[in-house]
């Protein structure tokens, strides 16, 4: 019997019997804004499929213009466009998949100006302020849900899912603090549901009792003016009532100030919001947040948590998540880290998403399939992300690749960042690589710093030098007294700094090193210290907190400046001061969707920040700087070096004394900022270019 026995039982829902208990959750991709997005969409999902997931649920399509994400979102109302939805359907079930399309009106959240909502009240991470629906709107728009329920079930989908989760307009109309209405869709909890109700109706007539209907339901609104967990249970049951046939759960409103799917949130944090749910219904209850891993997704199910689980960004990271499970290889699982910095980052700034550790993720066209057509003996240096990247993707194409890393250890970078608080995830990656490597059989030699002639010497076809970076020490007086070491030293554990700290540069590896020195280890791994931390009430006992312990100010994540939610915050073992020359505010460059939790986490922690610094001198005295012309002194016991960093090209230039051309990749070939994401993708691709 495998470890994953209920995971990779078949699920009945409604009519149909899906064969495993792995879901693959609706994601905006913005595939629809580039070339051929058909062609992409359809090798998108149909990668998946091929995977073996149980089911696919498709990024949102509103059914009319109004409820649109943006201006030129997808919308899905005119029989015109089911052939190239059908081109999406065909392509999955070819692969042996099964699609349902998600119905997504964006209500108050639609970035256009025609938006609507239940009232005509602005959301703060929206410029547009809403137009309040009508009676007569609302009979229209609950009619567009159902003709395009109707349309899907025509271009092949296997059912639909209805949006009713984070602060959609479905969800708007369920919660007091949007809906102020005073008709029959507004007031009592019973008028406010109505509308939701009325649609799942709709829809459930207008496609008869064979393609599955599934609602997402908000488990816990985290937003003042929410529903209660006992309203939410109710809720449940009468979506039920009217037809749905699977309840998915979703958390949260994208306005609150409370982080929900981030790899600071602990893992599957949100069970008992989740079973709220499904100890009120009947029909299979699916859940969702922060599942990345197979062991993950077994416990939820075999707790009675929920039936099935559904896996959004992990299934950007590995297509192939529900075949490995089920063949026993879950350590080959590519797993998805929570970074956000290639999906929702992308997404929030109007890019398209794809992924740090799969670059081919909604690429999938870009890449060829199969092994290169001459195989190679390749040679690559430096076993960081690049590196390890590079020798997977070459060796997975045919090439025979010999991995030199001069550290005992695989991983570079990786090995500094999973130990800042909320990163642990970067363990994962190391096991994954170190996985695939010895599946693979790259020979991997560690310790060994290889040099230009034992290269030249062993006549490699290709040279590739991931040797990374080497961190950049600015020209400040006194930087090389006692007290001044580099991030290096603080992150490898080098060096135990005092209690009192300055960090030169706010960059990400500055804020990296502020969250190492100030923050909580246990928030992101504990979901007892993470609700405490950001005062979240799981229970959601109190009528109309959302789940919040405290509701004041709980509502602006996209900005949120303050921890307000937090309960009795720990006293910061540490004073650190965090430094910039320029003027602006610091963490402008931190990710768009992660960043405002590191800042709040950061401010809850007391660190200090200050923007214009210019550096004068270190001294026995401490950091000698001066703003605005005002000459200052920070009495610190060490000041740690986060200025940037250089490339490391000491063997590039020794290969070119002897006439060898090496190719460059990662920190080693662009030393700006240590990015990840552009290293692994840069590996990737050279990697199947050979």
């Amino acid at each position: 019997m495998s470890i994953f026995d209920r995971l990779l039982t078949p699920l009945a829902v409604g009519q149909t019997v899906l064969p495993n208990r792995m879901v693959m959750g609706a994601m905006h991709t913005r595939l629809e804004t580039l070339d051929r997005p058909h062609a992409r969409l359809a090798a998108f999902y149909a990668a998946r499929a091929a995977g073996e997931i149980g089911l696919i649920l498709s990024g949102g399509f509103s059914p009319n213009a109004e409820g649109v994400m943006e201006a030129g979102g997808p919308l899905f109302d005119r029989a015109e466009q089911l052939d190239e939805h059908r081109a999406v359907t065909r392509a999955v079930h070819a692969a042996g998949g099964k699609i349902v399309l998600q119905i997504l009106h964006a209500g108050r959240y639609a970035k256009v100006p025609e938006c609507v909502a239940p009232s005509a009240i602005k959301a703060r991470i929206n410029a547009w302020t809403p137009r309040a629906l009508s009676l007569d709107d609302i009979g229209r728009t609950i009619a567009d849900f159902a003709h395009t329920a109707a349309l899907a079930v025509e271009a092949g989908y296997d059912g639909v899912e209805i949006m009713g989760s984070e602060g959609y307009l479905i969800n708007e109309f369920a919660a007091a603090a949007t809906n102020h209405r005073d008709d029959a869709y507004g007031g009592s909890f019973d008028a406010r549901i109505r509308f939701a109700l009325d649609v799942v109706r709709a829809v459930r007539e207008r496609l008869g009792a064979a393609p599955m209907l599934i609602y997402r339901i908000s488990s816990i609104d985290l937003v003042e003016g929410g529903l209660s967990g006992a309203e939410i249970a109710t809720f449940a049951q009468r979506v039920e009532a009217a037809g749905a046939d699977l309840i998915n759960t979703g958390v949260g409103w994208h306005e609150s100030a409370v982080p929900t799917i981030a790899a600071s949130v602990p893992r599957a944090a949100w069970r008992e919001a989740i079973r709220n749910v499904k100890r009120a219904v009947s029909i299979p209850v699916m859940a969702s947040n922060r599942i990345n891993m197979p062991e993950v997704a077994e416990e939820l199910i075999a707790s009675g948590v929920a039936d099935c689980v559904s896996m959004a960004r992990p299934l950007l990271a590995d297509p192939e998540f529900a075949k490995k499970t089920r063949l026993g290889l879950a350590d080959e699982i590519n797993t998805c880290i929570g970074c956000n910095q290639a999906c929702l980052d992308r997404i929030f700034t109007e890019r398209t998403a794809t992924c740090l550790v799969n670059p081919r993720a909604g690429r999938e066209i870009e890449f060829p399939e199969g092994r290169a057509r001459v195989a190679k003996r390749v040679a690559v240096v430096g076993g960081g992300p690049a590196g390890m990247a590079f020798a997977v993707n070459a060796a997975e194409r045919g090439h025979a690749v010999t991995l030199y890393e001069a550290a005992p250890r695989l991983g570079g970078q990786l090995n500094m960042a999973k130990v800042v608080p909320g990163k642990a995830e970067f363990n994962e990656t190391l096991r994954y690589f170190t996985a695939r490597l010895a599946k693979l059989g790259v020979d991997v030699r560690l310790g060994e710093a290889v040099s230009a002639a034992a290269l030249a010497d062993a006549g490699y076809d290709e040279i590739v030098l991931a040797t990374g970076v080497t961190p950049r020490v600015p020209d400040i007086a006194g930087v090389d007294h006692p007290k001044v070491v580099s991030y290096v030293d603080v992150l490898t554990g080098k060096v135990d700094v005092g209690a009192r700290v300055a960090i030169i540069g706010a960059g990400g590896m500055g804020f990296d090193v502020a969250e190492y020195l100030l923050g909580d280890g246990r928030e992101s791994l504990d979901p007892e210290a993470f609700f405490r931390a950001w005062g979240v009430d799981i229970a959601n006992a109190g009528a109309g907190t959302g789940g919040l312990t405290k509701v004041k100010n709980a509502t602006n994540a996209t900005n949120a400046t303050n921890a307000t939610n937090a309960t009795n915050p720990a006293k910061p073992r540490r004073s650190v001061h965090l430094l910039q020359r320029k003027a602006e505010a610091p963490g402008k460059g931190l990710g768009k969707s992660t960043g405002w939790i590191l800042k709040a986490r950061l401010r809850r922690a007391n660190l200090v920040t200050i923007s214009g610094a210019a550096y004068d001198a270190i001294d026995d005295q401490g950091l000698h700087y001066r703003v605005d012309g005002v000459a200052q002194t920070l009495a610190v016991d060490h000041v740690v070096l986060c200025a940037g960093q250089n490339a490391n090209r000491v063997l590039f230039d020794e290969l070119a004394a002897r006439g060898i051309h090496a190719k460059l990749i990662g920190g080693a070939d662009v030393a700006a900022e240590l990015d990840a994401l552009r290293a692994i993708d840069q590996a990737t691709r050279l990697a199947v270019e050979l």
